[in-house]
């Protein structure tokens, strides 16, 4: 193992996660806990933009992804700063909007014990993700972020939740001074047991943590529709003789390829409603985008 204080600190690892995976910004409220996150981010050239509350920070990852196709960032601080992100977060979750929040945690031996801003996070938190990552060793950051991301972004798309206890993210040097600091250096049996406890913690948190983390960027496919049902689709559409389309967000799922979607909707020449993410699509006027009346059209087409 290298020795403390050699290698990277845990904000370190999630910063170069976040460089390998494309972010350029990182929306927060700054807090304690999660301060080597934004200082890393920033020496790496990541624009952190400091908002005034957390479900702000929140609300701008959700859409920038929607703008991007990048799963947006946001980083909060432990408890109160995480409960200010279930609106948001359930927004994103319901809106189908990739995104990573990395929420700060109490230090790993004292979570349950009453330290500063210590909640019990996942009931929280976990209804409202596609996963809820509890980190407990430095050498787990880099992989859960790169997990983190794929999974925002694949399938359904939606919130990814990464818990990082504030032991995990400064420089191991500092994190060892300070657990020794809270062993003291008592000689009655309970001291000594507490020294050994405390020693035998840090050296599983930062077990395996020498060597220099490697990012892993998993590509995403978009969903594609079944060759049998893209023929029936296009026989249905050759019979019909008043068509019309419905275009609404899960279109523009992979926002890279609007300009795409536009063309083949203006190409197929069908009348359309746009709804939800989709609005816009065609530009302000356009002969082929109905507004009104969308009940009445839907019941007078003989194909949709």
């Amino acid at each position: 193992m290298a020795e403390p204080g050699q290698g990277l600190h845990g904000g370190d690892r999630v910063a170069l996660s976040l460089q390998a995976h494309g972010v350029r910004h990182v929306f927060t409220l700054c807090g304690g806990h999660i301060s080597p996150i934004l200082a890393a981010s920033r020496a790496r050239g990541i624009r952190i933009v400091d908002v005034r509350d957390e479900a702000t920070a929140v609300f701008a990852a959700d859409a920038t992804a929607r703008l991007s196709g990048v799963p947006g960032v946001a980083a909060v601080t432990a408890g109160p700063g995480i409960t200010n992100t279930i609106t948001p977060l359930k927004n994103a979750q319901l809106a189908q909007s990739p995104l990573v929040l990395f929420g700060g945690a109490a230090p790993t031996a004292l979570q349950g014990r009453g330290a500063l801003q210590d909640i019990d996070q996942r009931p929280l938190v976990a209804p409202h993700v596609k996963r809820f990552f509890k980190i407990r060793r430095v050498a787990e950051l880099g992989p859960a972020v790169d997990e983190a991301f794929w999974l925002a972004a694949s399938g359904i798309p939606g919130p990814v939740f990464i818990e990082c206890p504030v032991d995990l993210l400064y420089d191991e040097s500092t994190i060892r001074q300070w657990y020794a600091d809270a062993a003291g250096k008592g000689t009655a049996v309970g001291d000594r047991l507490l020294r050994w406890y405390l020693g035998r913690h840090v050296e599983k948190m930062f077990a395996g943590s020498g060597e220099r983390p490697t990012a892993h960027v998993r590509a995403v496919e978009p969903p594609q529709p079944p060759a049998a049902r893209i023929r029936q689709a296009r026989a249905a559409l050759a019979r019909a003789q008043r068509p019309l389309m419905v275009i609404g967000s899960q279109t523009l799922a992979q926002a890279a390829q609007a300009m795409q979607i536009a063309a083949a909707v203006q190409q197929l020449g069908i009348p359309v409603y746009l709804s939800g993410m989709a609005r816009g699509l065609l530009g302000r006027q356009h002969a082929l985008q109905l507004r009104h009346q969308r009940r009445l059209a839907l019941r007078e087409a003989d194909c949709v």
